[in-house]
């Protein structure tokens, strides 16, 4: 649904966007993760027809972005930092405004309005003008707006930010359920705890280019090593005659637990548990020993500030 190839946009000197490959299959959600200035808004502009590229290539929807940017903007739904929202517009107003832009007709305008506004909490507030909501409605009228014309890919700029948990909760289902409605979405966020729970894979972008493009489990094994994982006994349990699989290397013991690192935890852990039982050790909680997207970035920003990246 997304296709990028040496994806390049210069300014004068300065380099915004370098040499970006992407790939992103319909029903994926793809996080793009990277400090302020990194560029992802720069991406997202030319993904969306507003920027032309120095170099490179890019198709959205089978559309290419410089030949066909009508049929681009048509199969995409923008949300972006900045709103733009038409103060003087009711809900309403600015809904059916969008949708003509969108040449929908008239009774699919007021379906659709009426929907998202009901969905997204805003109905009676639909009747006001939007200049008197809150930032956290705004930013929910502005979502409406990207889901106007039910486009097969989305491109959303901090989705949930000034929203409550409520309302947070309720975008992230909802990109949750696009997802399995066969949606392409690329979320920009500095929010790493919701690109961790949405995100089908990750890519970090810093200083223009991808540092790292995967699923979780990849960049993990690549970042921060091996899964680790911490047994805790009811009480204290000497070890005696327990046996490490092949593949599994014990790091440290404990007078009531002992932690150990795993190649294949899927093959290595029902061994190690059922060793455990017949040992007569009362296992009390086996965990993973957190490796938390956090962790990652803040690996992958030092490693690229050090150029191991």
């Amino acid at each position: 649904m997304i296709q990028c190839e040496d994806l390049t946009k210069h300014f004068d000197s300065f380099k915004a966007v370098e040499a970006v490959n992407l790939e992103v299959k319909p029903g994926e959600v793809l996080a793009l993760l990277g400090q302020n200035g990194a560029g992802k808004t720069t991406t997202v502009r030319m993904l969306t027809s507003v920027l032309v590229p120095t170099r490179g290539w890019a198709k959205v929807a089978g559309y290419d972005t410089v030949k066909n940017p009508t049929e681009v903007r048509a199969s995409v739904g923008v949300l972006t930092e900045m709103h733009g929202l038409y103060g003087r517009m009711t809900g309403y107003e600015y809904l059916d405004f969008f949708g003509q832009i969108y040449s929908l007709d008239a009774a699919r305008r007021e379906r659709r309005s009426k929907e998202l506004l009901e969905y997204f909490g805003l109905a009676q507030a639909g009747y006001r003008r939007s200049g008197e909501y809150s930032k956290g409605m705004r930013q929910k009228l502005a979502l409406a707006r990207a889901l106007i014309h039910e486009p097969p890919v989305l491109l959303l700029d901090e989705p949930t930010s000034a929203m409550d948990p409520e309302s947070a909760q309720l975008v992230r289902h909802e990109i949750a359920r696009l997802r399995s409605s066969q949606r392409t979405i690329v979320i920009c966020t500095h929010n790493l705890v919701e690109a961790e729970m949405l995100a089908d894979k990750i890519a970090i972008i810093y200083r223009g280019r991808i540092l790292l493009m995967g699923t979780l489990d990849e960049m993990r094994q690549r970042l921060l090593g091996l899964a680790e994982y911490d047994v805790k006994l009811a009480g204290k349990h000497p070890l005696v005659g327990l046996q490490m699989p092949d593949g599994v290397k014990l790091l440290d013991v404990w007078e009531d637990g002992f932690r150990y690192r795993v190649e294949n935890p899927v093959l290595s852990n029902p061994l190690i548990l059922r060793q455990l039982f017949q040992s007569n050790l009362p296992v009390v909680a086996v965990q993973e020993v957190p490796r938390t997207l956090e962790m990652l970035y803040l690996k992958a920003m030092v490693q690229a500030a050090e150029g191991v990246l």
